[in-house]
């Protein structure tokens, strides 16, 4: 994400839920996508359009291709599913945090990260008002054993496929042909997930939306580090950029660069701080109290290098979609990602919605979205911006 035109930030995750499972420890790779648990959900994240809402745990393939146990939600429309099952809509959720209460599974009215999910909570229940299923993956580590890998593309599209495939075993109404959407950091995990290949006889992915993807992530620290102009906004953001990578490789220790009062802030990310919390916690650290003055970045610029959308390779047609008035994910970085994808495969429309901001894209988008994946779903040939 680029705050002031300037530098990446990032946005988007997290997820808790309690009581899960762990995964057998020889879980084969062909397990990917069991279903493990499924019970009824009565909390925020149920969504009242849905005939159903339930909270599932499944068998999915994390960070360096460990099996794992991750959380999620299922809401099934009503009425009679047409031929062949509901579509699925996944969505790949934005930046939350990274402590197990964070989760979208675990939202509640009050609960610490409501003041984003309520606004992916109502966008939801448009899908499957319109006759989608829809599922919410928790991603990996978030409220599940283990930590979070923050921006791991290919955990995320890992446990966004994987929920589609648990979701059909938990009811069997829903169908085959699924769509991917998601939001800054989820918009960076449908861009990956978009990229993935696909297996024959199994769920088949028919389209994307990335709105605001994150990019730019490895340049945040050096951001706040310079404190350049906006750094402020940046901060609650870094800290669960370092836990992040702290989760992908352990050799990456937080508090090797951190004074100790930006070191107590980053273990409340761990721990129980989401995103509103690391704001109200960061707003009185001084920008020049948060890196020791020996710090080497260089490890942590590195992950998030690697987990850059530039260079991907997409497989189906995406639509990516972008607030004007955004500051956490510059515009023009993702009109230089669509750019960059553009060179490999042609059926890629980017689509910039006038005065909306980081959030404001996803209520602006969601005609233009579920008009793309409509003309999907009839075969039609989807409009281009390549």
């Amino acid at each position: 994400m680029k705050i002031m035109g300037r530098v990446a930030v990032a946005a988007v995750t997290c997820a808790a839920a309690a009581g899960i499972a762990a995964v057998p420890a020889q879980a084969a790779p062909a397990q990917r996508g069991k279903l493990l648990s499924s019970r009824p959900l009565a909390n925020a994240a149920a969504l009242p359009s849905a005939s159903a809402n339930r909270f599932v745990t499944y068998v999915s393939e994390g960070v360096g291709g460990k099996p794992i146990t991750v959380s999620g939600t299922v809401a099934v429309p009503k009425g009679t599913p047409p031929p062949g099952g509901w579509p699925v809509l996944s969505w790949a959720h934005g930046t939350t945090g990274t402590a197990d209460r964070c989760a979208p599974s675990a939202d509640t009215a009050d609960g610490p990260a409501h003041d984003y999910l309520s606004v992916t909570e109502q966008y939801l229940d448009k899908w499957v008002a319109n006759g989608f299923a829809v599922v919410q993956t928790d991603y990996e580590g978030l409220g599940t054993p283990g930590g979070h890998p923050y921006m791991h593309g290919a955990s995320e599209a890992n446990t966004v496929t994987d929920i589609v495939r648990a979701a059909r075993k938990a009811d069997h109404r829903i169908g085959r042909d699924w769509y991917v959407a998601g939001h800054s950091q989820g918009g960076q995990a449908t861009l990956y997930t978009a990229a993935a290949a696909q297996k024959p006889r199994d769920v088949r992915l028919k389209g994307a939306v990335a709105i605001a993807p994150g990019s730019l992530m490895s340049q945040t620290a050096q951001y706040v580090k310079a404190q350049y102009p906006g750094a402020e906004i940046a901060l609650p953001f870094l800290f669960v950029l370092l836990n992040g990578a702290n989760a992908a490789d352990p050799a990456f220790v937080p508090e090797d660069l951190l004074t100790g009062d930006a070191a107590a802030v980053a273990k409340a990310g761990r721990t129980d701080a989401c995103l509103l919390q690391l704001k109200q916690l960061s707003k009185n650290l001084a920008l020049d109290n948060v890196f020791r003055p020996d710090a080497d970045l260089t490890r942590f610029e590195r992950y998030y290098d690697s987990q850059e959308a530039l260079g991907l390779t997409i497989k189906v047609p995406t639509l990516v979609v972008q607030g004007t008035a955004d500051r956490e994910v510059s515009p023009a970085a993702t009109q230089n990602i669509v750019g960059d994808l553009c060179k490999r495969y042609g059926s890629i429309a980017y689509r910039p919605f006038e005065g909306a901001d980081h959030r404001g894209a996803i209520p602006a988008s969601f005609d233009a979205a579920l008009r793309f994946a409509k003309s999907v779903q009839n075969g039609e040939t989807p409009p281009t911006t390549c």
